[in-house]
């Protein structure tokens, strides 16, 4: 009897829409999870190439100031200091932003789960409020029917 009232009352489609949005919400939360681990494979591969073209960078370096004869000089060793340097903070700061796009994503996958949640939980509220105004209505017109009051008796 129950299922014939959740049907009558419009309550057991008002659940459904709430467990579909849910779902929905579940489904971008996996989808924000895998292109949050993409990311950081892409960060990760992003930072070993820049390694491997630092140290390209930095050989050529060495070797065009071994053949000028000033890699014994002060200036340029600093020089080379400052480019490995340069270098070692930009891989550093792939690897930061990489992470950092990874961790919105994650964050994002939380708030669609706890969204799904939330959806879920409105499609019940909007459920038992469907079921209360069908009985409301439901005596309401028993009672007119019997062309009596709710009261009646009491007096």
């Amino acid at each position: 009897m129950s299922g014939l009232f959740e049907t009558l009352s419009g309550a057991k489609g008002l659940r459904a829409e709430g467990k579909s949005a849910q779902n929905i919400a579940n489904y971008n939360a996996a989808v924000a999870e895998q292109r949050a681990a993409g990311k950081r494979l892409e960060s990760k591969f992003a930072s070993q190439r820049h390694a491997k073209r630092a140290a390209e960078i930095q050989s050529t370096l060495k070797n065009l100031l071994g053949k000028a004869g000033g890699l014994g000089s002060p200036v340029a060793g600093d020089l080379a200091e400052k480019q490995a340097a340069e270098l070692e903070l930009e891989n550093l700061l792939i690897g930061y932003e990489g992470e950092v796009s990874a961790m919105q994503l994650e964050s994002q996958a939380e708030l669609d789960r706890l969204q799904g949640r939330l959806f879920k939980q409105r499609g019940k509220s909007a459920a038992r409020r469907a079921n209360i105004q069908f009985a409301t209505q439901l005596a309401t017109a028993s009672v007119g029917a019997k062309g009596g009051s709710l009261l009646t008796g009491f007096n």
